[in-house]
């Protein structure tokens, strides 16, 4: 189906994943995102492969493969928004239990996997977040994996280091909601160590990408 709205960023969010649509009209403000190598047309302008922007009340074309969040800027009182999450979602521990999430104020929506292509919203809830450094993706033993992150509420910045040690911090992106960092991965899929830091409390939106040969995680 060309148009199939997710169910994980409810009841904060609406997440419609598009999919071959000629064009699309949009109404209010709402943050998309390119999972497609063909370009969005936006009047005059282009939305690349894995950027995204924030779009109001405008004619979207050629759609071929795009994430539309709606509802984002709806939030007046951002901490009470987070409260709610924090009732909803388990902490990223407690789901994922991997050691550098213990006791950080990390929390995840549902996962959901389209092909091979895996959603996941987060809420960043301190800061500073000390989420930890990694490079490694355990779940994809195939080469290729790919990933970016979309931020929705807050800001934060994406940062890549040269070792596991925040000293060695080479590259810094700043997170604005409706922004995605460039991609880290290589053509291998190989990364180099990088975390999510938060500036606010925050949300973000992951996109998974699995190579061919990989089979999405039960």
């Amino acid at each position: 189906m060309p148009i199939e709205t997710l169910s994980i960023s409810e009841p904060f969010f609406t997440t419609r994943i598009v999919s071959e649509e000629s064009s699309l009209e949009v109404h209010g403000k709402v943050i998309v995102l390119n999972l497609s190598e063909t370009p969005i047309g936006i009047r005059d302008q282009k939305l690349a492969y894995l950027q995204s922007t924030v779009v109001r009340d405008v004619e979207l074309r050629t759609l071929v493969h795009a994430v539309i969040v709606e509802r984002f800027a709806d939030y007046p009182d951002e901490a009470a928004l987070f409260d709610e999450v924090k009732k909803a979602w388990p902490s990223a521990f407690e789901v994922r239990q991997e050691e550098r999430l213990r006791g950080v104020s990390h929390y995840m929506s549902p996962k959901v996997w389209i092909g091979q292509f895996g959603f996941t919203f987060y809420h960043s809830g301190s800061v500073p977040l000390k989420v930890g450094l990694h490079r490694d993706h355990d779940f994809c033993p195939v080469p290729g994996f790919r990933e970016v992150h979309t931020q929705i509420v807050g800001f934060g910045k994406m940062q890549q280091c040269r070792e596991k040690d925040i000293d060695t911090l080479y590259l810094e992106e700043p997170m604005a909601p409706g922004s995605t960092h460039r991609p880290m991965f290589d053509a291998d899929g190989n990364y180099p160590w990088h975390q999510f830091e938060t500036i606010t409390p925050s949300i973000f939106m992951t996109v998974e990408m699995l190579p061919e040969g990989a089979t999405p995680p039960q």
